[in-house]
């Protein structure tokens, strides 16, 4: 199921290369990316008899509740962690300035305001649990079955409005499709230095080779000035076949001044540009396979991983489609990845409830802790590592594309993956019995809701409070539902 993620995942992004954003990236996308969760969550109540699916239904909210909260939660914080900088006089996050340390009050990341639009978004997609939790609410079973039928359609119905904005206002697309650009630059430049027989770029141990990397210094700085000014870097970025990607070369030699020239004098001293590589090297290193990241293929590795990834650095003279070559290898390739990940998921999702299902079972356990603390791992997995690299480059335009891309999947869980749900237990006239973890969903949500909508600087202090989160949320169902008998 991870891998059937990350293939969706791939394939998504490069599609969303080539189309741009729009109907692609508006409807489609959001959509695949929900899909694991989905199907994981249908086939949890879909085979066997009505008393099999009623057990086993648990496990899909189990995965809608976890998924949820791990996103608002340990994610949430995380990225505030890693993203965190130096709060200015202003009290806004100064872009790569981390000086002091783990400050509680004196560091934290900054968003722009589009990005609290997304967290309201997310605060709205929790009507359907409402509706659907009504009748409880009022400790009625009479209209149970009409406030199934309502939220299920008020959830799809949330799904379209969803997909409709990205159409129409598709800021967030054009950030994602941002990331190809950026992260050929870093790839093409270090195959560049490995194919002018400079020598290799990391040493046998795994350390970036520092004589080579000052002998690439040397050959770009033509007029041996000791640094390597905007003209200098434009020539080399003119030199370097990007393959597929047409890049407009002043953004992307923007892109290089502003990742090494720490400075900021305009140019990229020896010591900056030694620096600068060494980062580089690190993030492809945490990019390839572990054996790999020691090859003589390494870079080569690497830069083929930059056609599917999307996890760098975006700026505004970013938001744009640019041309790409050779499109109809790059569809055929994004609609093979689609297929594969779509294969891989319908074809592991019904084993993977049979096995929680059996764990449980064997171990006593109930099946919503296992489905809520395990699942999430395997369907969140690579969309929480691409957004802590993302959050982990410092600046604000990356912390707000990496917050936006949280409060989007828990939007499409609250609604696509919930209708789902709703669906089952509406055709398949099963019981509604889930207030504990409704109750969870909506407080993580509510909470978290409001407190980034109205924000867009969030103190290092805040990641506890999201941390805090987690382990409060199992306390509470087990609490509601073992010792007062909710369900």
């Amino acid at each position: 199921m991870f891998k059937a993620a990350t293939f969706l995942s791939a394939g998504s992004e490069l599609l969303l290369e080539i189309m741009g954003p729009g109907l692609v990236g508006g409807l489609l996308l959001p959509i695949l990316g929900a899909l694991p969760d989905a199907l994981l969550v249908l086939v949890s109540g879909l085979s066997g008899s009505k008393e099999e699916a009623q057990s086993q239904v648990l496990i899909g909210m189990g995965l809608l509740a976890g998924s949820t909260v791990f996103l608002l939660t340990l994610l949430w914080g995380t990225c505030v962690v890693v993203g965190k900088c130096d709060l200015g006089p202003g009290r806004e996050a100064v872009d790569v300035t981390d000086t002091k340390g783990f400050s509680l009050t004196g560091t934290g990341v900054t968003t722009d305001v589009q990005t609290s639009y997304a967290a309201r978004i997310m605060g709205l997609s929790v009507i359907p649990f409402i509706i659907a939790q009504f009748p409880k609410m009022l400790k009625t079973h009479h209209g149970q079955r009409l406030a199934m039928l309502l939220a299920l359609v008020v959830s799809f119905a949330l799904v379209l409005a969803y997909c409709l904005y990205q159409v129409f206002q598709p800021w967030i697309q054009r950030r994602k499709l941002a990331y190809a650009k950026h992260k050929h630059v870093i790839s093409g430049i270090l195959r560049h230095a490995q194919m002018q027989s400079l020598g290799r770029l990391l040493n046998d141990d795994g350390t970036p080779n520092e004589q080579v990397i000052r002998k690439l210094f040397r050959k770009i700085d033509m007029d041996e000035s000791r640094s390597l000014s905007r003209a200098e870097l434009h020539a080399l970025i003119v030199g370097i076949n990007f393959e597929e990607v047409d890049f407009d070369r002043t953004d992307a030699v923007d892109k290089v001044m502003d990742d090494f020239d720490t400075s900021r004098n305009d140019v990229v001293e020896e010591e900056e540009f030694v620096q600068g590589m060494r980062k580089w090297l690190d993030e492809a290193r945490r990019s390839v396979p572990v054996g790999g990241a020691f090859s003589s293929k390494f870079i080569h590795e690497y830069h083929e991983r930059t056609r599917q990834e999307h996890d760098e650095l975006v700026d505004r003279s970013d938001e744009a489609v640019e041309s790409v070559e050779n499109p109809g290898w790059c569809i055929a390739k994004a609609v093979a990845l689609l297929l594969l990940g779509s294969a891989a998921a319908a074809a592991f999702a019904d084993p993977l409830v049979d096995a929680v299902h059996g764990f449980s079972n064997a171990t006593r356990i109930p099946s919503f802790f296992i489905s809520f603390i395990a699942l999430p791992l395997a369907t969140n997995s690579s969309e929480a590592v691409s957004a802590i690299i993302f959050a982990s480059r410092k600046k604000q335009r990356t912390c707000s594309l990496t917050f936006s891309e949280v409060y989007g999947g828990v939007t499409m869980n609250n609604t696509l993956c919930l209708g789902v749900f709703l669906a089952l237990i509406y055709f398949r006239n099963l019981t509604w019995d889930f207030s504990s973890e409704v109750l969870i969903i909506l407080l993580v949500c509510v909470v978290m809701a409001l407190f980034t909508s109205f924000r867009t600087t969030f103190p290092l202090w805040t990641c506890l409070v999201a941390y805090m989160l987690y382990p409060l949320s199992l306390i509470i169902v087990y609490i509601l539902d073992y010792v007062f008998g909710w369900s």
